[in-house]
């Protein structure tokens, strides 16, 4: 599991080697450093790592502004102690060009239902995939196992072929809560194409040009039980692991 860290906090994790943390390590490390000598988040993330906003405390979000309102206008993120908000700078570090592309369609008027406070369909999806996120590159057969749901074939008939796949958790609230690991955690994931590259952290300028409103409207998402991927938890090793029907659920009628 790791060697243990400093103590620090009591949110912050004792050490980062989950499989699923693999892209984000080397920066949740430095920021966590950082904490642990007695920063706050917000100053953690400004001093370690290069960003397109700038972090500053809760505390400077005016009571009467959006969050995201407040961050179109002013390029500053208002940033909680808590792996939440950690994760969620360590993203616009990585993904800057698309946490930029989601802000706008969390703040463009024309992705509102018309009254203030309430969402429309873009806004909702747009949320969706920002706090709940996931990117697979993967082969066909692996991606088509998954969008019908069919977890004997995408677990284990296929299990070979996610050598070659590369999943990327992008939703900051999605890696919170592996913080704490669940067998129920799921994904709402978004296929990444060969276009793309093979390297994930080239894949931004990709994912920036495809959140488009009207494609995200349509929820273009597959969910993934993640804790279900070869490799990112030990009881999946036993093929009974799959048999649970509230996680890992049938197609609905007709799909």
């Amino acid at each position: 599991m790791g060697e243990p860290q400093a103590a620090g906090p009591r949110w912050l994790p004792t050490h980062w080697d989950p499989p699923w943390l693999d892209f984000w390590r080397a920066d949740a490390a430095a920021v966590a450093a950082g904490v642990e000598a007695g920063q706050p988040v917000w100053q953690a993330l400004n001093d370690n790592l290069p960003a397109p906003v700038r972090f500053v405390a809760q505390s400077m979000l005016p009571a009467d502004t959006p969050y995201e309102l407040f961050i179109a206008r002013t390029s500053c993120c208002p940033t909680r102690d808590g792996l939440h908000d950690l994760f969620n700078g360590l993203c616009w570090t990585r993904f800057p060009a698309s946490k930029h592309r989601l802000n706008q369609l969390q703040t463009e008027p024309q992705c509102e239902r018309g009254r203030p406070g309430t969402r429309g369909a873009v806004r909702d999806a747009a949320t969706v995939f920002d706090e709940n996120g996931a990117l697979l590159q993967a082969p066909e057969a692996l991606w088509q196992a998954l969008v019908q749901k069919q977890w004997r074939t995408l677990f284990q008939d296929l299990r070979p072929l996610w050598r070659q796949a590369r999943l990327v958790l992008f939703g900051h609230a999605l890696l919170e809560k592996l913080c704490t690991p669940r067998k129920a955690i799921t994904a709402h994931v978004l296929r990444v194409d060969a276009s793309a590259g093979d390297d994930p952290a080239g894949w931004d300028p990709w994912l920036a040009a495809h959140l488009e409103g009207v494609r995200l409207a349509g929820k273009p998402f597959a969910p993934l039980p993640v804790l279900g991927v070869p490799g990112w938890w030990p009881d999946n090793a036993s093929p009974a692991f799959y048999t649970d029907a509230a996680v890992f659920r049938p197609p609905r009628a007709g799909q």
